[in-house]
């Protein structure tokens, strides 16, 4: 039933928006509906300190769609395993969020984004494994005064949807730091003299939270750095390839350190 409830939200909210859409248009404010579809491999999927599908590859589905300006966004995302075995790991996220920016230009610009999401693992009966979030993340793209780094902060609270299920300790908070810096070297080809390259790190306190249902500590759990870029392929395509690091720091999220690369494919529109 909450299944039916969350895709009937997501079909009804474009719906409301489109119609505010439509008044600004004849406004002439020139609102559209954009977005990207994308789709992922990864060596390995690890998810705020957990490998949700041990060491076996995953593949990640995604979409996001800007509601025509207004700020409201929708996207869906899956994950799942490369190998059997892991069927009831299957998850997809559906999230509905809000998003802008305060003090626009200054030293102390805020872009922030407010949203919901209900994680649904469709291979488990009576969405005994359900869990929903709040989330509010900000970044300060202008505090540092160095071009290119821009520090971030996610605030998460995590509970389990259905009293009694599998994710009974996946209840509390987890807060995320993270820190990006993006520069140019030279490109690969005359049609793209400059190559930009995207470091990220991430910092996790984990309050106490286990998606599976386990017991996990009140302590820092794992420190993250990746690298990527962008490769444009035309007709609003782009290649993306990653690679990251995990220092696992609490036992009782991960034992192990962890290394794994992605590859993605995105479509623009």
């Amino acid at each position: 039933m909450k299944r039916q409830v969350i895709m009937g939200l997501l079909v009804l909210i474009p719906g409301v928006v489109f119609a505010q859409a439509s008044d600004w248009e004849v406004l002439g404010g020139g609102a559209q509906l954009t977005g990207s579809v994308d789709v992922q491999w990864q060596s390995k999927y690890v998810w705020r300190g957990f490998t949700i599908f041990g060491d076996k590859s995953a593949v990640q589905f995604n979409a996001d769609v800007d509601l025509y300006s207004t700020g409201f966004g929708i996207n869906v995302q899956g994950h799942r395993a490369n190998s059997s075995g892991y069927e009831d790991g299957e998850r997809w996220d559906y999230c509905g969020y809000y998003q802008g920016l305060l003090f626009e230009e200054e030293i102390f610009q805020t872009n922030y984004r407010a949203g919901w999401v209900y994680y649904n693992y469709p291979k488990r009966a009576n969405e005994e494994a359900d869990l929903q979030e709040i989330q509010v993340i900000g970044a300060w793209p202008y505090l540092t005064g160095i071009e290119g780094l821009v520090p971030s902060y996610a605030l998460v609270k995590l509970w389990p949807s259905r009293s009694g299920g599998l994710g009974g300790n996946a209840s509390g908070f987890a807060h995320i730091l993270m820190l990006d810096y993006s520069f140019d070297i030279p490109g690969l080809t005359p049609e793209t003299p400059e190559q930009t390259i995207k470091l990220h790190s991430e910092l996790v306190f984990n309050d106490g939270v286990h998606p599976g249902g386990g017991v996990a500590d009140h302590d820092w759990s794992n420190l993250v750095l990746g690298a990527s870029t962008d490769f444009e392929l035309g007709y609003g395509l782009t290649f993306s390839p990653g690679a990251y690091y995990q220092f696992s720091m609490d036992d009782s999220v991960n034992p192990d350190d962890e290394a794994w690369v992605t590859l993605g494919l995105k479509y623009t529109f």
